[in-house]
């Protein structure tokens, strides 16, 4: 796709991938992009490895297939870095950001020669200290779209915030703990985008 951005998702079912991936696509669209957001996954069960994409664009999607040259990848598990090829078709001038409290140049050797950029997020530790328990996705979000420059900070959070509170409107600890997973994710990665 010649006129947008897109981005591969390998996480494990239960981890979020699929819920981030969907997320990405409604609050772009909702910014004005053309978007597309989908999972890959057969019968598998909680724990398996899955794959979800995102299309954005300022122009009309007109393609309808996975994605198999993403300019961005996302690995919620670093597990899968044993067992997937992650870098498959990554472009080059790309990046691929990995949920691990390792430094970038640790997880180069396992990333089958890719020389592209490599970002690394701890989403545990942000996940565990915004939410008290460990869910993945809103901290790898949050990576996705300051990494791949998606929209403006503001602008994602605004929605970001507006998503959050249609979902959980019961549950405002909830909102309030995934907003600071996502300030925390920016935080964190502002020294290296």
């Amino acid at each position: 796709m010649s006129n947008g951005f897109e981005i591969r998702w390998h996480g494990r079912g239960g981890q979020g991938a699929k819920t981030a991936a969907l997320l990405l696509a409604d609050v772009a669209f909702k910014t004005g992009k053309y978007v597309q957001g989908f999972p890959e996954y057969g019968p598998e069960r909680m724990g398996a490895p899955i794959t979800a994409y995102n299309r954005i664009s300022d122009q009309p999607i007109r393609v309808h297939s996975n994605i198999y040259t993403p300019s961005l990848v996302a690995v919620v598990d670093e597990t899968l870095l044993h067992s997937v090829d992650v870098t498959d078709g990554l472009k080059k001038e790309g990046a691929i950001i990995v949920n691990t409290a390792k430094d970038p140049e640790e997880i180069r050797p396992m990333l089958n020669g890719y020389e592209g950029k490599i970002y690394t997020i701890d989403a545990r530790k942000i996940s565990v200290e915004a939410l008290g328990r460990y869910f993945p996705n809103s901290p790898m979000l949050a990576a996705v779209v300051a990494v791949g420059k998606i929209m403006e900070r503001k602008a994602f959070l605004s929605e970001m915030r507006n998503s959050y509170q249609h979902k959980f409107a019961k549950k405002p600890e909830v909102i309030d703990g995934n907003m600071m997973a996502l300030e925390l994710t920016y935080d964190a990665l502002k020294d290296v985008i």
